[in-house]
C-alpha cells in the first residue's frame, strides 16, 4: 500500500511513535526532498536505512505510474518536508494514480499548519476553506482574492514571508480594511508567534518583513443585509440560469442569513 505520513511542522516532539515505527519499517521511502527525510531520521533516532526516491512537483507525474507498481508488492511510505504530503505538498497525483490502478492507500495523521492555525487564530472553527498559496503576479492575485470576498467561510492561506505585506495590503483592498484576520508565524517552534487584527492593521505591521513559516487566517465575509423579497428573487435568478432550486435556495441562504427552507418554499409558492 501506500502510506502517507505527517511529519512534524516545526517540533519534533510532535513526530508520533507510529510515525516512527513506519520509518523503522519502510524499504522505499517517497520524500519530497531527500535530504531533509534524512535529516528527519537522525534526529528521531531511526536507525533504518531505507531506499530515498524523489518525490516533488517536477516529477510527481512522471514518477507515480512506477511508484504505484511498486506499492503493489511492498509498502510505500511517502513524506513531505512537514505536514501532511498532498496538502499543498506532493501527492496529490500519486494518489490519484493509486485510486485509479486500484493500490491502497492509507495515511499516518499527525501535524498539520492548516489546522494549527485555524486552532489558534481566534476565528470561527466551525466551517473554513483552504486557498494555499495566492498567485504571485499582483493582478491574478487581485483577481483570485476578489472571487474569495464574499466567502463567508473563515479562510486559511499559506504565504512567503517576504510576500506577506503586500499580501495583507491586497486582501484588506479586497476584504475590507476591518476583516478579522491572524498571521500565525512558526507554529510549533520556539519563537511561534500569533498576531491578530484588521487585515489593514496586520499589513502596517508586516510593512518592515517578517520572518519565519506564515499560515494567514481571515474571517469569512458577514451576511449581507438584504429583504426577504430580494432573496427570494436572487433564487429564482439563480434557478433560471439552470442551477437547482435546492442548491439556488442554499447559496442564497450562506451568503444572506436566511433560512433555506423559507427560501425554497417561497420560490414554490410564488410560482
Amino acid at each position: 500500500m501506500i502510506i502517507l505520513a505527517a511529519t512534524p511542522i516545526g517540533n519534533l516532539g510532535d513526530a508520533s511513535p507510529r510515525l516512527v515505527a513506519a520509518l523503522e519499517e519502510a524499504a522505499t521511502i517517497a520524500a519530497e526532498d531527500t535530504r531533509t527525510a534524512q535529516r528527519l531520521l537522525q534526529a528521531l533516532g531511526v536507525a533504518n536505512r531505507p531506499r530515498l526516491v524523489a518525490l516533488h512537483d517536477h516529477n510527481e507525474r512522471q514518477r507515480s505510474a512506477d511508484l504505484v507498481e511498486r506499492a503493489r508488492d511492498e509498502d510505500l511510505l511517502v513524506l513531505s518536508d512537514a505536514g501532511m504530503p498532498t496538502v499543498s505538498d506532493p501527492g496529490y497525483a500519486l494518489v490519484a494514480a493509486a485510486a485509479a490502478a486500484g493500490v491502497t492507500v492509507t495515511a499516518i495523521p499527525g501535524p498539520s499548519a492548516v489546522v494549527t492555525a485555524l486552532a489558534v487564530a481566534g476565528l470561527p472553527t466551525d466551517r473554513f476553506t483552504f486557498e494555499g498559496f495566492l498567485p504571485r503576479k499582483s493582478g491574478d492575485r487581485r483577481r483570485a482574492l476578489e472571487q474569495l470576498a464574499s466567502e463567508p467561510r473563515t479562510m486559511v492561506f499559506f504565504e512567503a514571508p517576504s510576500r506577506l505585506g503586500e499580501t495583507l495590503t491586497a486582501m484588506a483592498a479586497a476584504f475590507g480594511a476591518d476583516r478579522p484576520a491572524a498571521v500565525c508565524r512558526e507554529l510549533t517552534k520556539l519563537h511561534e508567534e500569533v498576531v491578530r487584527g484588521g487585515l489593514a492593521e496586520l499589513a502596517a505591521w508586516a510593512a518592515d518583513g517578517v520572518r519565519g513559516e506564515i499560515v494567514v487566517v481571515v474571517g469569512g465575509a458577514a451576511a449581507r443585509q438584504v429583504s426577504a423579497d430580494d432573496a427570494v428573487a436572487q433564487v429564482q435568478q439563480l434557478v433560471g440560469d439552470g442551477i437547482r432550486l435546492k442548491d439556488a435556495a442554499a447559496e442564497v441562504a450562506a451568503a444572506t442569513g436566511l433560512s433555506a427552507r423559507d427560501l425554497y418554499q417561497a420560490v414554490l409558492a410564488a410560482r
